[in-house]
């Protein structure tokens, strides 16, 4: 069960990161893209909700990659307004937590699927992290790009890590 508190903190964190950085993005700027091929941050946060209801939903029973899920359509830039948007984005962070949740010791050693491929639950629970941070990253990167000097930074500013060494974390 370590791993699974260990799991779950680090999903916590990466999801305060993401939720930081979207707060200083005003309305407008959530569906901005650098070009065609870039990701808003809009359609990155419905990527996320999508990818985790289904693949936290039924987890141990059912292949993560839902029948029901259109994994094209959150990579439309459709201008949902940011209620909309915080609420997929909540919805899909809920299932995350609520499955982890309700995970016991003995189901850590089971294997599941996605996309028709067997995998261990540590496995999988590893998997979504690193592709969860990936996306985070890329939300962060995308807010602090639009508010420039306006950043508030998430963690040590530039030039203040002695500063922070110094205050004993």
């Amino acid at each position: 069960m370590e791993f699974l508190t260990a799991a779950v903190d680090e999903l916590r964190k990466l999801r305060g990161l993401a939720d930081r950085a979207i707060e200083q993005v005003p309305d407008r700027d959530l569906h901005w893209q650098a070009d065609q091929e870039s990701n808003s941050i809009a359609m990155i946060m419905k990527h996320l909700s999508g990818n985790m209801m289904s693949r936290w939903t039924d987890f141990l029973t059912t292949d993560g990659e839902k029948p029901s899920r259109d994994r094209d359509a959150e990579f439309e830039n459709d201008n949902a307004s940011r209620g909309q948007l915080l609420a997929q984005w909540e919805s899909g962070w809920a299932r995350l937590f609520q499955t982890l949740g309700g995970l016991t010791e003995n189901d850590l050693s089971r294997t599941i699927t996605i996309r028709g491929q067997g995998q261990s639950v540590v496995e999988a629970i590893t998997r979504q992290i690193g592709h969860y941070g990936y996306h985070i990253g890329q939300i962060v990167y995308v807010a602090k790009h639009l508010r420039s000097e306006e950043w508030k930074n998430l963690s040590i500013p530039r030039g203040k890590s002695a500063d922070y060494l110094r205050r004993g974390r």
